[in-house]
């Protein structure tokens, strides 16, 4: 999810499960909750590296774990040079690991995946719940923030007393709401999937499919069906009254085996770049020095996309590749 999100989430975890925590401990717990993101950074070093470290490396339980010690080392410096005023480790630790790792179960809800088992393994775990930039969340999170502060100006005002530390009950009943939205994006995406699986596209049975959420609304999904010859691009709503038109779909036809296009799946920057892509498509064109085979991945734009251009002779050796930026795509936030 963006940083905003993220900042929102791990200040109410802070106020719901740790709200008498000093100051920097909040900042501590604040940057754990975000650290993973600088990953996006790495778009500003080219599209291969970007591939590389997007939702990968800082993306995974091993990550949070070593975040959670960064922002903690701190607090164990200043403990050595100032014994009478230590701050226990694990005062410090547990909130900032909570943070980290709930940044990475968000992460998991959305269709970019994150590769929680690294570095044993690889897999990028995805739900397709949720989207990017989710407004829903945000002002679920801001309510439950900034509400209980007006309230308690309020309370100041005519003198009553609060009891517990001012925002936990908002905090609190903001995470409990945003389970609750997550319970039932999931089941608008199940919803959502056995719709696309039910229907035929152009008469052939699907064989992939995909819904990606919308940012606006729980009801709303962009579906993503791949059959033996094509993949097809439909909108898909859920919920009561819902009309679906599987021939409303819009086609892109599969190109044609041939010798350029099975040596270019074969290169080395296409096995990288289909190691992420979960709908690839490909194209190919003819040049004067023989052929031109792009790969894309072929869902709704959420961030910057890479894509692998290999051009080939006429008899399929490969003369060049590289990853490079889509430039439909926009660069990541």
């Amino acid at each position: 999810m963006d940083p905003l999100t993220h900042g929102l989430t791990s200040y109410a975890l802070k106020r719901s499960a740790f709200p008498r925590v000093a100051l920097p401990i909040t900042l501590a717990i604040l940057f754990a909750g975000t650290l993973a993101d600088l990953d996006s950074l790495s778009a500003y070093f080219g599209p291969s590296a970007f591939l590389n470290w997007r939702r990968t490396y800082c993306h995974s339980l091993f990550a949070a774990f070593l975040i959670a010690l960064l922002v903690t080392l701190p607090f164990l410096i200043a403990n050595r040079r100032s014994p009478e005023k230590q701050i226990p480790f694990l005062t410090v630790f547990k909130p900032a690991l909570a943070a980290a790792v709930l940044h990475l179960l968000m992460d998991t809800c959305q269709s970019a995946g994150v590769e929680l088992l690294w570095p044993f393994s690889t897999r990028r775990f995805v739900l397709d719940w949720v989207a990017h930039l989710d407004l829903w969340i945000i002002a679920i999170l801001l309510a439950g923030i900034f509400l209980p502060m007006f309230s308690g100006l309020v309370t100041d005002e005519i003198g009553a007393k609060s009891k517990g530390p001012r925002g936990r009950t908002g905090a609190s009943i903001a995470l409990a709401a945003l389970v609750l939205y997550f319970a039932v994006r999931f089941a608008m995406h199940s919803s959502a999937m056995s719709t696309l699986e039910s229907r035929a596209y152009r008469g052939e049975q699907p064989r992939r499919v995909a819904a990606f959420p919308e940012s606006g609304s729980p009801f709303r999904w962009h579906g993503i069906v791949e059959t033996e010859s094509a993949i097809h691009d439909v909108e898909v709503e859920v919920g009561p009254g819902a009309r679906f038109d599987a021939d409303s779909a819009i086609t892109s036809y599969k190109p044609e085996s041939s010798p350029a296009l099975d040596a270019a799946r074969n290169s080395a920057v296409a096995q990288r770049f289909l190691q992420v892509a979960r709908f690839p498509r490909a194209t190919v064109e003819k040049t004067p020095e023989g052929f031109q085979v792009l790969l894309r991945d072929y869902i709704p734009p959420s961030g910057s996309r890479v894509e692998a251009l290999i051009i080939t002779d006429p008899s399929g050796k490969i003369l060049s590749q590289q990853l490079t930026w889509d430039p439909f795509s926009r660069m990541p936030h």
